[in-house]
């Protein structure tokens, strides 16, 4: 089992953000949420954390409605990376990432030798050791949001969820995070912009519009030069690596 949703519809600040959306993705499988802004990626990815309850339609995670779930019990099995997440508190990094542990706590706190493993184990993965001590302020953007990806993998999530998380990065950082991401035994959905990258690192793409789910499957079969056109207002040129399969979009200006 794994997380869901089905026939899911959400209205935010009298507006209908996700209209009608199911998803339903296979264990193990990265699902890319496409879409322009407005689109209702956000909003879907914030329905699946069981932050917001639909109006319509059923969250589940391993076949229960998340509304019923705990949100300990929850955060064991789900973390989430948003594209906002900021403090005011002077914080090291290697307490930015601890706080990946909180759900696996007792009552009175305190961490564990299997926490501290879990937290240089996570701050490995994305590349920050050696910055552990470093304050949360004197960070740059991009290892602001690979702090929070460590911070996630900290949780030692089944399912992971990723608003936009190659924002700020550079070109390696986001090719090195995502082969990450598509690496761990997880089941991930991502919120993205970039067309190359989901073509690159994603089983199979969800493109939204206005909130409805307008197309979705394999990335080489699902981004056409039409659908471009048809979501995006732009015209492009879709091509297949000859080796690969996978499919590369040039803009035409």
């Amino acid at each position: 089992m794994t997380l869901s949703a089905t026939d899911v519809s959400w209205t935010r600040g009298g507006a209908l953000v996700v209209d009608g959306v199911t998803l339903h993705p296979q264990p193990g499988q990265t699902v890319g949420l496409l879409g322009p802004n407005g689109s209702g990626k956000s909003s879907l990815l914030r329905l699946l954390q069981g932050l917001a309850r639909p109006d319509r339609g059923l969250i589940t995670l391993d076949g229960d409605d998340i509304s019923g779930i705990g949100r300990r019990e929850v955060a064991q099995k789900v973390a989430t990376v948003s594209q906002q997440a900021e403090t005011d508190a002077d914080i090291t990094v290697y307490d930015v990432v601890r706080l990946g542990r909180t759900p696996y706590r007792g009552l009175f706190g305190g961490g564990s030798a299997r926490d501290d493993a879990v937290v240089r184990d996570a701050l490995a993965q994305v590349d920050l050791v050696g910055k552990e001590d470093r304050l949360w302020h004197a960070l740059s953007g991009g290892e602001r949001q690979r702090a929070h990806i460590a911070r996630a993998l900290a949780q030692e999530p089944r399912e992971l969820l990723l608003d936009e998380p190659t924002n700020h990065l550079d070109i390696r950082h986001q090719l090195d995070l995502l082969r990450l991401v598509t690496g761990l035994p997880v089941t991930t959905v991502i919120a993205m912009h970039d067309l190359n990258l989901a073509a690159m690192f994603c089983d199979t793409v969800v493109v939204l519009s206005f909130g409805r789910v307008v197309a979705a499957g394999p990335p080489a079969e699902v981004l056409s030069e039409e659908l471009i056109h048809g979501v995006y207002g732009v015209r492009s040129r879709v091509t297949a690596d000859p080796a690969s399969g996978v499919a590369h979009i040039a803009f035409i200006p």
